[in-house]
This record gives structure tokens, C-alpha cells and sequence, in this order.
């Protein structure tokens, strides 16, 4: 029996913050939703998943070339490193609906899934546009800038949308379907007054899948600025996603010290977007893509730690 079994949590329907209601046997309170600190497993099974990643760029490599290879490599780590806005997502929508760490698992579970769906269509269908309508590439590279400029200057607006969509009572998901602010077992629906209702694990997963779904928007342009071959597009998007939850695990803790990575991400957009733009002028290969993509990632990385580093050693004197 999990350590939760046979508690029921409460979302406040004023900001989606929980307290703990009675406890139906001797089980332990759990104090926060938050993952108290990356376990062995979850930095053992990232290391799996980006070695699978890497792994089949060497297949690629083997099989299509070198050219292939480099805009695989350049593709995953332009997904790889765009997930990582998933995370401030998933922080937000963990928090607010105070969903504990043990069933975070199984919503996170089902939201890849479902973004894994939801991404093959994007990509067949940005594909299929593309080669029909070459002038697409233009709106393409528009929505990649404007989702660099959004990375820069809308995270306080994102963060608002997010919690709004987390207010149990008062979210756009309630008006569609009855939503429960009782958090009971794993459950996304529960039998209440003889009718079945949305349980806040339920709106988390919406609400994961929702803004999945507009950070696709950005993402598969953001690849086709790299590649148009289906099998790279696609690859990319699915070795980057499947370590996703186990990435969220790891890094929940650390995305406020990674101050600057937002930035980096607008920096690495910034590029692909322009990358389109000029495409049909000036070729930038996939190497290059690749280069430009790890050094910037690297250096906002670095000076994310350094300067959390001497901001922590101040506070120490």
C-alpha cells in the first residue's frame, strides 16, 4: 500500500493550494506536493533515456549518414532542452493543485502519452504544409520568434494562465465537465452524489496536455527549421519526451537556480526562427545548428550556477 493510500486532499478552490482532511487509517500527513530531492532512480533512469537518445543518433549514423545524423543530434538537443519549459509548468500545476509526489508519477504518465499523440500530428501536418505551401515557413518562423520573445517577457503572464486554469472551481475545465476539489487515491474520476466528477488530477493532466500543446506549436517549427524528414522530426520529439518525467524528478528542485536557462532558450528560438527565415539565402548547416544550440545552453547554464553560486556564498558572509 502506497503511503498515501486512504488520504483525501483538499484543493482550496481560492488558489488551488490543498490541506490535508481527515486520514481514514494511520497513514503519515505528507507536509508538500513537492518532490523533496532527485532520487537514484530518477538520475539513473535520465541517464538511460538520454543514452537511448544518443544511441540512436549512432543508428541514424549508421544507417542514413553523417548529414542525417547531425540534424538528428541537432533536433534532439533543440527538444531536450525545450522540455525543460515543460518543468516550470509542471511546478506551477504540482504546486497549486498540491497533488503529492506519488501521483504526480501517473499524471505526468499519461500526459507524455498523450503529448507523444498529439506532437505526431503537428509534425505530420507541419510537414505535409511545408511541402505543400512553401510561404508557411514565414508564420513558422513567426510563431518560433514570438515564442522567444514569450520566454522572455511572459513568464510572470504564463505563470497567471497556469494558475488560473488550477483554480478547481473556478477553471475553464469546471464549465465543461464537474470538477471535485477532493484528491482521493490516483483517481482522475470519482462517483460523488451518483455522478461521475473530474478530480484536480484530472485538470492537472488538462491542464499539462493543454499548454503541452501550445509549447508544440513552438517546438516542431522550431525542429523543421532543422530537418524536414519525418522519422528525425518525430525520433527527436519522442526520445526527448519519454525522459521527461524523470527529468521533472531531478530538476524540480533546481529550476530556480537555472535563472538564466529562459533566457538561453530564447537565445537557442531566437536562432532557429531566424534559421527559417533565411533559409532559402543562406544555409546553416546542421552542424552548425547543433554547435551553436550545445554552446549556448552551456554558457547560460554555467552562468546560472556561478552566479547562484556567489549569491549563495554572499548570503553565507
Amino acid at each position: 500500500m502506497s503511503e498515501f493510500d486512504g488520504i483525501e486532499t483538499r484543493a482550496d478552490a481560492r488558489g488551488g493550494r490543498g490541506v490535508f482532511d481527515e486520514v481514514a487509517d494511520d497513514s503519515p500527513h505528507v507536509p508538500s506536493a513537492t518532490v523533496t530531492g532527485p532520487g537514484v532512480r530518477n538520475v539513473v533512469s535520465v541517464a538511460v533515456w538520454v543514452g537511448l537518445g544518443l544511441a540512436f543518433g549512432l543508428w541514424i549514423l549508421a544507417t542514413r549518414g553523417t548529414s542525417a545524423a547531425a540534424e538528428y543530434y541537432a533536433a534532439y538537443f533543440l527538444e531536450q532542452s525545450l522540455s525543460v519549459d515543460n518543468i516550470f509548468v509542471f511546478v506551477v500545476v504540482f504546486s497549486e493543485l498540491h497533488i503529492p509526489a506519488e501521483y504526480q508519477r501517473r499524471v505526468l504518465q499519461f500526459g507524455i502519452a498523450g503529448a507523444l499523440v498529439f506532437r505526431a500530428l503537428l509534425v505530420g501536418a507541419g510537414i505535409a504544409l511545408i511541402e505543400r505551401f512553401s510561404w508557411v515557413t514565414y508564420p513558422f518562423a513567426a510563431f518560433i520568434l514570438f515564442a522567444a520573445w514569450r520566454l522572455l517577457f511572459g513568464a510572470e503572464r504564463q505563470r497567471n494562465a497556469v494558475q488560473a486554469a488550477c483554480d478547481v472551481c473556478e477553471t475553464w475545465i469546471a464549465r465543461v465537465v464537474p470538477v471535485s476539489p477532493v484528491i482521493r487515491g490516483s483517481e482522475f474520476w470519482r462517483r460523488e452524489a451518483g455522478r461521475f466528477v473530474a478530480t484536480p488530477l484530472f485538470v492537472a493532466l488538462v491542464v499539462i496536455e493543454t499548454t503541452d500543446l501550445v509549447f508544440a506549436l513552438d517546438s516542431v517549427p522550431a525542429v523543421l527549421s532543422i530537418t524536414r524528414d519525418p522519422l528525425i522530426v518525430y525520433s527527436s520529439n519522442v526520445m526527448a519526451m519519454f525522459g521527461l518525467r524523470s527529468l521533472y524528478f531531478v530538476l524540480s528542485d533546481l529550476v530556480d537556480r537555472l535563472r538564466y536557462l529562459r533566457h538561453g532558450l530564447a537565445v537557442v528560438l531566437a536562432f532557429t526562427g531566424v534559421k527559417m527565415l533565411v533559409n532559402e539565402r543562406i544555409r546553416i548547416s546542421a552542424g552548425t545548428s547543433l554547435l551553436v544550440i550545445g554552446a549556448v545552453l552551456l554558457a547560460t547554464i554555467a552562468a546560472s550556477l556561478w552566479v547562484g553560486n556567489a549569491t549563495a556564498k554572499q548570503h553565507k558572509h
